[in-house]
């Protein structure tokens, strides 16, 4: 599964891709998560970021995430996305390297 994630990523657009997901795992089973964070540009402020009813739902059924963006970025990324705290890897690329990201996440 390929997520797109470029400028300001706004609260409703993750509710969106996170429903889109879950009609994926609903469909497929366990899943594996590329996400392309090429012009990635942080993250509107309001919302309701700390809603965790997707993860607590469907954590279960992804093997590994990779995310590959700006460098500048992925400390924050790593932070938000809980990496250490969920039950499957999740790796951090440079923008240039989509290839190792891939390479990973089918070892």
């Amino acid at each position: 599964m390929t997520i797109t994630v470029s400028g300001m990523l706004a609260q409703s657009e993750l509710t969106q891709v996170q429903q889109a997901a879950a009609d994926i795992i609903r469909a497929h089973g366990k899943v594996r998560i590329l996400v392309l964070a090429g012009d990635f540009a942080g993250w509107e402020r309001g919302g309701d970021w700390a809603d965790f009813s997707f993860q607590e739902t469907f954590d279960p059924y992804i093997e590994k995430m990779a995310i590959v963006g700006d460098t500048r970025w992925e400390d924050l990324t790593l932070i938000f996305v809980a990496k250490g705290l969920r039950s499957f890897p999740i790796e951090y690329f440079a923008s240039g390297e989509l290839d190792r990201a891939q390479a990973w996440l089918k070892q």
